[in-house]
C-alpha cells in the first residue's frame, strides 16, 4: 500500500522555464558565453544545473568556469528568476486532496532547498508537504538517486510504500534504483522519447489525474 508520495518540483508542480533559462543565459553571459535567445535551453530544467552549464561551456563540471556560471545564475535566480514561475493547473487542489486522503507528501527536487521552499511558500503549496527536500548550494544531493536515498533514511520510509512523481528520466531512474514505483507527468520537460525509454509505471497528462491513479491503486 502506498503511504508516501515523493514529488518533483520543476516541470511537475510548476513551470519554471522563464526563470531558469533566463538566469542560465545571464550566468553564461557573465563568463563570456552568450547564448542566443532563440537557442532552446529547456533541456537544462531538471538535471543538476552545474553539469548542464558545464556541457554548454564545453568544460568539465569541476572547472572553475562552470562554477562561475552557476554563481552568476544564482545571482539572478535568487532575486528575479525564482518568481518567474507558474503553478500548473489543479496542483493546489490535488495536493490538498492527497493530503486529506492520508498520504504523506514529500518534495524531492534537485533544486537547492533554500530556493525550493521559497517557491512553495510563495505559491502557498508548502502547507501540503510533510517535509520538503532538495539539494544544498554546495551541490550535495543534487543527483536524484542521492536525494531519494537521503529522504528514505531521514524519514525512515519503506520504499515499497512510496511513489515518485516527476517529469524527467532522472526522476524515474533514481526512484527505480531504490525500488520505488513511478509516475511521469507528460506536460513537463521530459520528451516523449525520454519518458518512453524511462518506462515509468504510469503516465498522466494532468497533475489532477494523480488522484485517479492513487484511487486505482487502493481499489
Amino acid at each position: 500500500m502506498i503511504k508516501n508520495i515523493l514529488i518533483d518540483l520543476d516541470g511537475t508542480l510548476t513551470n519554471p522555464q522563464t526563470g531558469i533559462t533566463g538566469s542560465a543565459r545571464y550566468g553564461l553571459a557573465k563568463v563570456g558565453h552568450v547564448v542566443d535567445d532563440q537557442e532552446d535551453l529547456d533541456w537544462i530544467i531538471g538535471p543538476p544545473l552545474k553539469a548542464s552549464l558545464a556541457k554548454i561551456l564545453g568544460v568539465a563540471e569541476q572547472d572553475d568556469l562552470a562554477e562561475q556560471a552557476l554563481l552568476g545564475y544564482r545571482e539572478r535566480f535568487a532575486s528575479i528568476g525564482l518568481y518567474e514561475n507558474e503553478v500548473y493547473a489543479d496542483v493546489a487542489v490535488t495536493l490538498a486532496q492527497l493530503q486529506q486522503s492520508g498520504y504523506q507528501l514529500f518534495l524531492a527536487t534537485a533544486k537547492p532547498i533554500i530556493y525550493a521552499k521559497q517557491i512553495l511558500d510563495h505559491f502557498h503549496l508548502l502547507q501540503y508537504f510533510t517535509q520538503a527536500y532538495g539539494s544544498e548550494l554546495s551541490g550535495l544531493r543534487s543527483h536524484k538517486a542521492e536525494l531519494i536515498d537521503y529522504i528514505l533514511q531521514q524519514e525512515q520510509l519503506n520504499p515499497a510504500e512510496c511513489l515518485m512523481v516527476g517529469d524527467r528520466e532522472h526522476d524515474i531512474f533514481a526512484a527505480r534504483a531504490h525500488g520505488i514505483d513511478t509516475i511521469a507527468v507528460n506536460y513537463g520537460f521530459g520528451s516523449e522519447a525520454e519518458l518512453t525509454q524511462a518506462a515509468p509505471r504510469y503516465r498522466i497528462d494532468r497533475f489532477a489525474e494523480l488522484c485517479d491513479v492513487m484511487a486505482g491503486l487502493t481499489a
